[in-house]
């Protein structure tokens, strides 16, 4: 079965939201990290806004992206939306009925893992749900001070396990963790 996949850019404070404070600790690490993660999945979940601006951005990055650029513009994008009829960036569908129900299908099918980038307020309903097999939180060494946050009030009480750290000459942190 394959997994659904949270990777989040967090500051030390858990702001998620327009992560532009995270360019001053840009480094050839963070990027191989993202390009390996990239590199073992198959497909991405995105939240409504989050697919707009990738949407607006990605078909006009693969010259200076590379195959990674190549792999977000391909990959099969599967946005959650309660007000888009359709999606019109390349292989992308619209999930508007049963969140788990359609979710589950997703992680049924043959495949690689799914990733879920920002999609702060779908995160959330994930997460009560109970339908995130991994967080992936890329943490970064600023507080921000205001901005979403990924674990807001409304949350289920959810115990983790750490299965991983890695850590960067940046002071960035990647913390894995999966359901305990």
């Amino acid at each position: 079965m394959r997994k659904v996949i949270v990777s989040e850019f967090v500051s030390l404070d858990g702001v998620m939201e327009e992560p532009g404070w995270t360019f001053q600790f840009g480094g050839e690490e963070q990027d191989k990290f993202k390009f390996e993660e990239l590199k073992a999945s198959d497909a991405l979940l995105l939240g409504r806004v989050t697919y707009e601006g990738f949407a607006a951005a990605w078909p006009n990055m693969i010259e200076q992206t590379g195959e990674y650029g190549e792999w977000m513009n391909g990959y099969p994008k599967h946005v959650v939306s309660t007000t888009l009829d359709r999606a019109e960036w390349t292989n992308s569908s619209v999930i508007k009925g049963d969140i788990a129900e359609e979710i589950t299908k997703l992680k049924e099918q043959p495949g690689k893992d799914i990733l879920v980038f920002g999609s702060c307020a779908l995160v959330q309903t994930l997460h009560n749900l109970g339908l995130i097999d991994e967080y992936r939180l890329m943490v970064y060494p600023i507080v921000v001070g205001s901005g979403k946050r990924l674990f807001q009030d409304g949350l289920n009480q959810t115990v983790l396990k750490l299965t991983e750290t890695k850590t960067f000459q940046t002071g960035v942190v990647v913390l894995t963790y999966q359901k305990a």
